[in-house]
């Protein structure tokens, strides 16, 4: 198997993980509110990930990179979970996966020129994902909506400059000190935050530990290892799967009906890879302009 393909896959499963947990980080605002959440998730990861990745011991090279990158993600992690109060997971899935069409729009501004596959890749994406979490209400955009795309366009430029970084500095060094500085953003705001509430019970436990470990710690360890391997358009279309895996995992946990909309999105997903795939010659990899 090439790192590609590996890289490719163990992408996927992190894309598994996430769409897994919109339902575990939705019940678990019902005993915390976003910041001291979010402070307890990332730090208990950031700490883990210190000790496990980087043996206690960080290139001082990478820190700038890793706090820019620590910065854009807490923009996004902080904007979906507040958002997540006023809106369903179904959709906050949906418009976080706007960030697919955002990343070769990003990447276009900065001054790369795409093949034309993979931005043709990323609507197609784009257009699954619509069709997959559309609900029935979707026409009435609220506070929360507005505040997961904020977090969107925070998520795609992260996954724009994990790209960027991965080539010169390695993950070992990336991932602990971005994610504790998740932690520690949202450790000094909470001050500012007048109705943060905390509710020790077992399912925050649970929700803190498995988001902690799981879809922070293992993830981004391997987002930003495969992200050496891929370029960060495929990345955001592979990321385009997570409502795929939210969809499911609402359906067994909380029971929601799954119809023709579901697989119409999954089929257009897929055939978004397909064309990025063989249109582009493989992996669609930006071209310097």
């Amino acid at each position: 198997m090439s790192k590609r393909t590996l890289a490719e896959l163990l992408l996927l499963l992190t894309t598994f993980i996430w769409g897994s947990t919109f339902v575990i980080v939705k019940g678990a605002l019902e005993d915390a509110s976003p910041l001291p959440f979010m402070s307890l998730r990332f730090t208990l990861a950031g700490l883990l990930l210190l000790w496990v990745l980087a043996r206690g011991r960080v290139d001082p090279r990478a820190c700038v990179p890793s706090l820019v990158l620590g910065v854009f993600l807490f923009g996004g992690y902080v904007f979906q979970t507040w958002g997540l109060l006023y809106t369903s997971p179904s959709k906050s899935a949906f418009i976080t996966g706007f960030s697919v069409i955002l990343v070769p729009v990003i990447l276009m501004l900065y001054g790369v020129r795409l093949r034309g596959a993979s931005v043709a890749g990323a609507i197609l994406g784009l257009a699954g994902i619509y069709f997959l979490v559309l609900p029935a209400g979707f026409a009435g955009v609220n506070r929360g909506d507005l505040l997961t795309l904020a977090g969107a366009i925070s998520f795609a430029v992260h996954i724009v400059l994990v790209g960027h970084y991965a080539e010169s500095y390695s993950f070992l060094n990336l991932v602990p000190v971005q994610i504790l500085v998740v932690g520690v953003l949202a450790t000094v705001a909470l001050p500012f935050d007048r109705d943060r509430t905390l509710h020790w019970t077992t399912g925050l436990v649970v929700a803190v530990l498995v988001t902690a470990v799981l879809a922070t710690g293992f993830a981004f360890s391997v987002q930003n290892w495969a992200q050496r391997y891929t370029p960060a358009a495929h990345t955001a279309l592979i990321f385009a799967f997570e409502p795929v895996f939210a969809a499911a995992t609402s359906r067994l946990v909380l029971g929601e009906r799954l119809g023709g909309k579901v697989v119409l999105g999954s089929l257009l997903i897929l055939g978004g890879m397909a064309v990025s795939e063989a249109l582009g010659g493989g992996a669609p990899s930006p071209v310097e302009g």
